[in-house]
């Protein structure tokens, strides 16, 4: 994890339109979002403030963990790669073996997806087609590229539940790709983490989904990430989860 920084408030956006945010409010959102992943036996390691990059809160974009190989990426926006040595750090202190991204590679890990020993990646305005080659190269891992136009990540249009079926929108994803697609009416809902056993990490802003998961046998787990949201972030963007066993993050 690393907690909001002073500039949260001027990170990029790019699909919706600029809102405020509250700092405080956003600080305390991180907060219960920490105590949640904690409360469900996840040991939380922080990584150094980047109190200089905006958004730098959402670690997810700088890290990929497969086994006990730690990719670091090369972020699609140029503004974001400050982010990126203080994630290296963070990950070799925990003992994982490094790798990265280089130029003229892109990739973000909100564009990374990793169910049942395939990764996905959404090859769109952050991640390019040589940042997907490095990774398969990397990894040694099947890869599916998946074109995405109309969201910032492909993991904001998709994600998966521990069943190995996928939320998504109606159209966000081409269905043949995906397993056992399910689609949802709420945007946040399609936003989903399993954090062990049938618990799913779920935003606060979709309950229709989150009624609906309860209704089949999930246990969510319910935070308020509202002023990240408005950011383009989602449950996924908050944390990179490095499984005991080498399972690779989500």
């Amino acid at each position: 994890m690393r907690r909001p920084g002073p500039k949260l408030a001027e990170g990029i956006v790019t699909h919706v339109a600029r809102q405020a945010v509250d700092i405080e409010l956003a600080a305390a959102q991180h907060a219960g979002y920490c105590a949640a992943l904690a409360a469900s036996g996840w040991e939380i390691h922080e990584v150094a403030p980047a109190p200089e990059c905006p958004d730098a809160v959402f670690i997810e974009d700088t890290l990929v963990v497969v086994g006990d190989l730690a990719i670091v990426t090369r972020p699609g926006a140029p503004a974001r790669r400050a982010e990126v040595a203080s994630a290296q750090s963070a990950a070799a202190g925990l003992g994982l073996r490094i790798a990265s991204i280089t130029e003229p590679g892109t990739l973000d890990g909100g564009d990374v997806l990793q169910v049942a020993g395939t990764i996905y990646i959404g090859r769109g305005g952050r991640t390019n087609g040589e940042g997907i080659r490095q990774m398969r190269a990397a990894t040694g891992a099947r890869v599916v590229p998946i074109l995405i136009s109309k969201v910032l990540h492909l993991k904001s249009a998709v994600t998966a539940l521990p069943d190995g079926t996928f939320l998504t929108l109606p159209g966000a994803v081409p269905n043949g790709l995906f397993p056992g697609l399910r689609e949802v009416e709420e945007e946040p809902g399609c936003h989903v983490v399993p954090i062990g056993g049938d618990r799913i990490l779920i935003s606060a802003s979709a309950p229709r989904t989150t009624d609906l998961l309860a209704d089949l046998g999930f246990e969510p787990v319910v935070v308020q990430i509202g002023e990240f949201e408005k950011l383009e972030g989602c449950v996924t963007c908050l944390s990179v989860l490095i499984p005991t066993g080498g399972a690779g993050s989500p």
